[in-house]
């Protein structure tokens, strides 16, 4: 068995008194002063996370974007450098391997950021790719420390707190920042749907980071549990939940991160099969009318008939609501067709709803992400 692994910040959480858990291989902290707390936090004004657990990886040469653009869902060739694209890596089956961010350093540099649980996986498929390419494809996730910081009055709070403006930073975009003496590569990037920023460095750095933001009464540590409850509600994907290697990209219901129109890319065939018919069911929203809730992989039914299962669910902290995505028989999935989901020996009425459960305040400066 493994030994589990701690990120350059593991003192800083036992020293806040966080609750540890493992979690894809690392022990990482769950949460400092509550779910509840530190979800509100993010929501209202801004809460920071350690995610020095996740994969950095880079890809150099000649052929980066023809490369890229293959192994990819997304399109990044034509986007300009200093762009960040929200991708998936597939399988020939449209299964995924992983979703990632692309960092377009230049023509010929691109920084990859790939989930912690999947960087062995994610690193070897990415050099099985290179066949035909000239590029080389380097695992840097021991060079990197990352801290998250996110919430709607973030982008002030870091200017005042680090002295650093990023107001010139659109939606994903990044930019290199000379602090303190420090490299930091900053993107206004994040997995919680409100505005915010992720801050790469080097682990010594990654801890200077830290300690001026803890050191703040206005920027409330956070941990893991808030992050899913907070990534769910803006309807972001997991790994191992609404995407993974037994469920397709339009299965997951990330159509617009899939450019079928490019020449190919791994997984397309299968794709455009789907997009032409071949469908059989899909990730959607859904609500519960009774105050129950639906956990990962309970099972959804329409009368006796089973039609899918709950790939995440809460009690929506912001929305109050019992709500879930679920993977449900493409039959089912138009808006308000009535379900409902087994929770113990009781079967909970609801109805299929849209996966955006809480209205975002924040408003992207700039494009889309992957348009």
């Amino acid at each position: 068995m493994d030994e589990i692994r701690k990120t350059c910040l593991y003192d800083k959480h036992v020293a806040l008194h966080a609750k540890m858990e493992p979690f894809a291989g690392w022990l990482m902290p769950i949460e400092y002063s509550g779910i509840i707390a530190e979800h509100t936090a993010v929501r209202t004004k801004s809460g920071m996370f350690d995610v020095s657990h996740m994969g950095e990886i880079r890809v150099k040469g000649p052929d980066a974007l023809r490369y890229i653009d293959y192994v990819t869902t997304n399109e990044i060739a034509s986007k300009p450098d200093g762009k960040v694209v929200y991708g998936m890596m597939l399988y020939p089956n449209g299964t995924v391997v992983d979703d990632l961010l692309t960092y377009k350093v230049s023509a010929t540099e691109l920084f990859l950021v790939v989930n912690a649980s999947n960087v062995a996986k994610d690193y070897a498929w990415l050099v099985e790719q290179t066949e035909g390419f000239d590029v080389v494809v380097k695992n840097l996730s021991d060079e990197y420390g990352e801290v998250a910081v996110q919430g709607p009055a973030t982008e002030a709070l870091l200017r005042t707190i680090m002295g650093i403006d990023l107001s010139d930073l659109e939606a994903f975009t990044f930019k290199h920042v000379w602090w303190d003496g420090h490299d930091l590569l900053v993107s206004r990037t994040g997995y919680t749907g409100e505005d915010g920023f992720e801050i790469y460095a080097d682990p010594v750095a990654t801890n200077v980071v830290w300690d001026i933001l803890a050191a703040s009464t206005e920027i409330l540590p956070c941990g893991l549990g808030c992050r899913d409850t907070l990534r769910f509600e803006a309807a972001l994907p997991l790994y191992g939940h609404e995407i993974s290697d037994e469920i397709t990209a339009l299965e997951a219901g990330l159509g617009f991160f899939v450019k079928l129109e490019k020449p190919d890319f791994i997984g397309k065939t299968v794709l455009v099969d789907q997009k032409a018919g071949a469908l059989k069911r899909k990730v959607v929203g859904i609500e519960l009318t009774e105050r129950a809730v639906p956990r990962a992989h309970y099972e959804v039914y329409a009368g006796e008939t089973k039609i899918g299962f709950v790939t995440t669910g809460y009690l929506s902290i912001s929305a109050g609501k019992p709500v879930a995505m679920a993977m449900l028989d493409l039959a089912y999935t138009p808006l308000n067709t009535p379900i409902q989901v087994q929770i113990r020996n009781k079967k909970i009425p609801g109805f299929v709803r849209d996966k955006k459960f809480f209205k975002k305040s924040y408003k992207p400066k700039g494009d889309k992400a992957n348009e």
